[in-house]
C-alpha cells in the first residue's frame, strides 16, 4: 500500500500539555490544504505522561502514529526516528512545543517546488519579540557558523523544515545531527533554501535546551566541518555488463 504524500515527523520529551493542540493544528492545516498525510510522534522516554497522552490521542486521531523509546535519548534520536518511521514522499519536521506554527506550510510547499529541503528562518519574527541580548547571541552564533562551515543557512536552530524524504537516506546519523541537516543535504548535491516563518511563544513546559547542549553544538559544528572537508561525491557513467 502506497504511503501518504506528506508525513509530519516530532521529537517529544515531556510535552505533555502540548500534544493535544499540537495535532489538531496539525490536522487543521494539514485538512484546509486537502493533504494526504500523517503525524509521526517520537517520544523520548518523558517523564511527565507525554505517552499516555498520545496512546490516548491515537484512539481518537487515526492520522497519528507514535514510538517510544526503551530510554532517553536526545532530540537528534528522536527525531531521527520519526522521519525513518515515516511513509510519506515529503516529511516536514517540526517540534512539540507548538512554536512551530502550520500556518507557515503553504510557504514551504511553495519553495519546495524549486527545491528539495526547506529549512525556515525564524530572524524576522525575533527581530520583533526577542530581547536584544537573545537577537545578539543568535546572530553571533549563526555568524560563526556560517563562517566556520561556509554554511548559507541564516537560523540553524530552527528545526521547522520540510523535505524529500530521499534528502535523508545518504545522511549518517550522530547525536546533534538535526543541528546541522540542512549541510549534509546540500553536500549530497540537493537543493536547500529558506523560508521566513513564525516564532511563537512556548505555551506550556519549559525549554530543553541549555549550556551543555549549546557546548555540544560547537563541536559538532567541528566535526561536521572535517566531515565536509572528507566528502567526496562520485558518479558511475559506466557499467560492464550494463545493468
Amino acid at each position: 500500500m502506497a504511503g501518504p504524500e506528506v508525513s509530519f515527523t516530532v521529537p517529544c520529551y515531556n510535552e505533555k500539555d502540548n500534544l493535544g493542540p499540537l495535532v489538531e493544528a496539525i490536522e487543521a492545516q494539514a485538512d484546509a490544504l486537502g493533504l494526504d498525510y500523517e503525524i509521526v510522534i517520537t517520544d523520548d522516554r518523558s517523564t511527565d505522561g507525554s505517552w499516555e497522552v498520545l496512546q490516548r490521542l491515537a484512539a481518537t486521531h487515526p492520522r497519528l502514529r507514535a514510538q517510544r523509546f526503551e530510554r532517553n535519548c536526545g532530540e537528534s534520536a528522536a527525531s531521527f526516528a520519526a522521519m525513518r518511521a515515516a511513509r510519506g514522499r515529503i516529511l516536514v519536521t517540526l517540534d512539540a512545543d507548538l512554536q512551530n506554527d502550520p500556518r507557515d506550510l503553504p510557504a514551504f510547499f511553495a519553495a519546495l517546488r524549486e527545491a528539495d529541503c526547506v529549512c525556515g528562518t525564524r530572524r524576522q519574527s525575533r527581530r520583533a519579540g526577542d530581547s536584544w541580548i537573545k537577537s545578539v547571541v543568535s546572530r553571533i552564533s549563526n555568524g560563526i557558523r556560517s563562517r566556520i562551515l561556509r554554511d548559507p543557512i541564516t537560523d540553524a536552530g530552527c528545526t521547522y523544515r520540510a523535505l524529500r524524504r530521499e534528502c535523508i537516506e545518504q545522511v549518517p546519523f550522530f547525536k546533534g545531527v538535526h543541528r546541522f541537516l540542512p549541510i549534509l543535504i546540500g553536500l549530497q548535491g540537493f537543493r536547500v533554501t529558506e523560508v521566513p516563518v513564525t516564532n511563537r511563544e512556548r505555551r506550556s513546559g519549559s525549554s530543553h535546551y541549555g549550556v551543555l547542549d549549546r557546548a555540544g553544538a560547537v563541536i559538532d559544528m567541528f566535526a561536521v566541518r572535517w566531515m565536509k572537508k572528507r566528502m567526496i561525491r562520485y558518479s558511475v557513467t559506466e557499467r560492464i555488463p550494463p545493468e
